[in-house]
C-alpha cells in the first residue's frame, strides 16, 4: 500500500470540526483512495514540532495516486470545490506532505 500522509494546522478563524468534515467530503471522493484516516494531535503531546493534524490516504498503486492527483486537478467530477472546501482552511506555513509504503515491500 502507498500512504500519502498530509500533517496540517487548521488555519485560524476556521473550525477544526468543518476542517475534518470538509476533508472527509473530498476523500470520499477520490475513487481511487482505498481508505483514509484523519488524526488530531491529543493534549499537544509531540516530541518534534509537527502541525495538529495528520491526514493518511491509502492508495493501491502509484497510478491510483498518480490518478487521484490529476482528477483534482482536472476538476473530474467537480471535485475542486471539495477541494477548496478544505484547503482554504489550511495554514500553508504548517502543511508538509510524505510519501510512504508498506514495508518491507510484498
Amino acid at each position: 500500500m502507498n500512504i500519502y500522509t498530509i500533517y496540517a494546522d487548521v488555519k485560524e478563524g476556521y473550525s477544526p470540526k468543518d476542517f475534518a468534515k470538509n476533508i472527509t467530503i473530498f476523500l470520499n471522493n477520490i475513487s481511487t483512495c482505498k481508505s483514509f484516516r484523519i488524526s488530531r494531535m491529543k493534549l499537544g503531546f509531540r516530541s518534534m514540532d509537527l502541525p495538529e493534524f495528520r491526514i493518511d490516504m491509502d492508495f493501491q498503486t502509484m497510478q491510483d495516486l498518480d490518478d487521484a492527483m490529476t482528477n483534482v486537478l482536472n476538476n473530474k467530477d467537480n471535485i475542486e470545490q471539495d477541494h477548496v472546501a478544505f484547503n482554504k482552511m489550511v495554514d500553508q506555513e504548517t502543511i508538509q506532505h510524505f510519501l510512504y509504503r508498506d514495508y518491507p515491500d510484498e
